[in-house]
């Protein structure tokens, strides 16, 4: 049998065992700049582990297995369990020990946040649908801190543990636990308030604190097979928070029919449902009128997750993009060495470094010694960052992907698993519009945000020329706006990109080498090159960008 050796010759090796820590310049530097010394080490470790063929291997098992329902036992009784590959098992076991769920609550401190979001980041960079209870245990925390004594001293320490414990867990059934929560429905939507499901009051109130009975219908229920989730339910005193276990006190289970999972465009990995909540048992958590105030907490900082988990997603792009074009051979030459394709790569690397150094920037914000300035800037912050790098990640992945040719559009690669991914970061936790809207929100309730904000950018002032001048618009964008709030819902997204796109030139100019910085603000805020990746301005250091990559 004849082999044609130049076909084997021009063959891309597998990227295999690689460390995606240290070989992410952009996220070592960050960590190094805002997080703990200490954590470098134990960041090394889990950047070596998730760059491991095994690691490779069972992200991709877990997102071709997908998760199964079984509502009913064989003899007729419900159940209501969702059966997951033993890949998303290990997956979630490796998250969960190296504390990318709630290491930064377990052991607060300066850098703390950043820490976490490091490792949060380097799990969801292969394996995004985990990510999800990953998340939204870290973010439950400050609302389960809200509920009676009871319950927040049986359950914190078990949100707080790094054993990982499948099947379902309460009443002492097991030492950890992941936390959920269950918010939109049919009707409702992002508009919470409209939701019906109902909460009657039961009279009991023991340790864990006022207990309810939810009636009603979760229209999204992510994570299903979590200990517990965090729901909002319209009780006499008005729309309120309350904790539903999916085990009781006693080790029956609680009332929580999962009707059927979502048949989604991507987070395959990850089981999303619908529920009937019928008689279910449920405590209040915070003030009985007040859900949406106890549980905006866990809505922020979810949100940052998504920011966190784009630039994540960036990173693998760049990463599978980088790796074939330095391996493939093509017109006589490898790729990277020709020109139109190192310029595509080299801005693809710029906004994954962008988004990393906002993501990293904003956990930071998120830590104990966060002073007031600090707190009103990540209240405005999150919500711009959110904005832009999530609708930032789908061109990006797409793009990535076109660099591998034909085959970055087979399922063989991660990218086209990516690209189907990163839409749901844009969605989750308040899709454009509504994040938008969330920003007018702030400049006419919280003006402070907004003066915190522009002392934080403020500080690239007279870096470059360019940056400025942007500086300066957006300034003058902000005012126009004040003048008139109520009346300028539609300039919100206009407002929403000038301030992210300020934030990100802004901790370049400061925090990047000069050549990246001004790339960025040659291409994002003066408008020079093209609309689309690869299109840079004569005189970028195109180099200097792939060497970030």
């Amino acid at each position: 049998m004849m082999i044609n050796t130049h076909e084997v010759e021009n063959q891309v090796p597998p990227r295999e065992d690689v460390d995606e820590f240290t070989s992410n310049a952009p996220l070592v530097e960050a960590v190094e700049r805002w997080g703990r010394p200490a954590a470098a080490a134990a960041l090394r470790e889990t950047g070596q582990l998730v760059g491991t063929a095994a690691f490779q291997h069972d992200a991709e098992r877990a997102n071709t297995h997908p998760p199964i329902l079984h509502t009913h036992d064989r003899w007729g009784r419900r159940v209501d369990e969702v059966e997951y590959d033993d890949a998303y098992h290990r997956i979630l076991d490796a998250a969960v020990g190296a504390g990318a769920h709630t290491s930064a609550w377990a052991d607060p401190g300066a850098g703390a946040n950043v820490d976490r979001a490091a490792t949060f980041y380097l799990f969801a960079q292969l394996e995004p649908g985990h990510a999800c209870p990953v998340s939204m245990t870290h973010a439950a925390v400050p609302t389960l801190a809200l509920a009676a004594s009871g319950l927040r001293d049986e359950w914190m320490p078990r949100l707080l543990s790094r054993e990982y414990e499948a099947g379902l867990g309460g009443g002492g059934a097991k030492a950890s636990a992941l936390v959920g929560m269950a918010m939109t429905e049919k009707q409702g939507g992002s508009d919470v308030r409209a939701n019906t499901t109902r909460a009657e009051p039961t009279g009991a109130d023991d340790g864990w604190g006022r207990e309810f009975a939810l009636t009603g219908h979760k229209w999204f229920c992510s994570a299903p097979m979590s200990d517990a989730f965090l729901v909002l339910a319209q009780a006499p005193g008005g729309l309120s928070c309350l904790f539903v276990p999916r085990l009781l006190p006693d080790g029956t289970r609680n009332v929580f029919r999962i009707e059927r999972l979502k048949d989604k465009l991507g987070n395959r990995s990850n089981a999303s449902s619908e529920i009937e909540l019928a008689g279910t048992s449920a405590w209040l958590v915070g003030e009985e009128g007040r859900g949406v105030a106890t549980i905006v907490q866990m809505v922020t900082r979810t949100r940052l997750d998504c920011v966190i988990g784009t630039a994540a997603g960036m990173r693998q792009s760049v990463a599978e993009a980088a790796w074939h074009v330095r391996h493939r051979n093509a017109f006589g030459s490898l790729l990277v060495d020709q020109p139109a394709m190192a310029a595509v790569v080299a801005e693809l690397a710029l906004e994954s470094e962008a988004a990393t150094l906002t993501s990293m920037r904003l956990a930071r914000a998120y830590d104990d010694d966060a002073d007031a300035a600090e707190q009103a800037f990540r209240r405005l912050a999150t919500a711009v960052s959110k904005y832009w790098v999530c609708k930032r990640g789908p061109g990006h992945a797409y793009e990535a992907l076109e660099c591998l040719g034909g085959n970055g559009y087979t399922e063989a690669f991660p990218l086209a698993r990516r690209y189907r991914e990163q839409p749901l970061l844009a969605i989750w936790e308040g899709s454009g519009n509504v994040i938008a809207l969330d920003v007018l929100r702030v400049l006419a309730r919280e003006p402070e945000a907004f003066e915190a904000f522009f002392d934080e950018v403020g500080a690239a002032a007279g870096e470059h020329a360019g940056f400025d001048l942007e500086l300066a618009e957006a300034q003058s964008v902000v005012r126009e706006i004040s003048a008139d709030v109520a009346g300028s819902a539609a300039r919100a997204r206009e407002l929403t990109e000038r301030l992210a796109l300020v934030l990100q030139g802004a901790l370049l100019l400061q925090h990047a080498p000069s050549e990246v910085a001004d790339a960025f603000v040659r291409t994002r805020l003066e408008g020079a090159g093209g609309m689309l990746y690869g299109a840079l301005p004569p005189g970028v250091d195109t180099a200097a960008l792939l060497a970030r990559a």
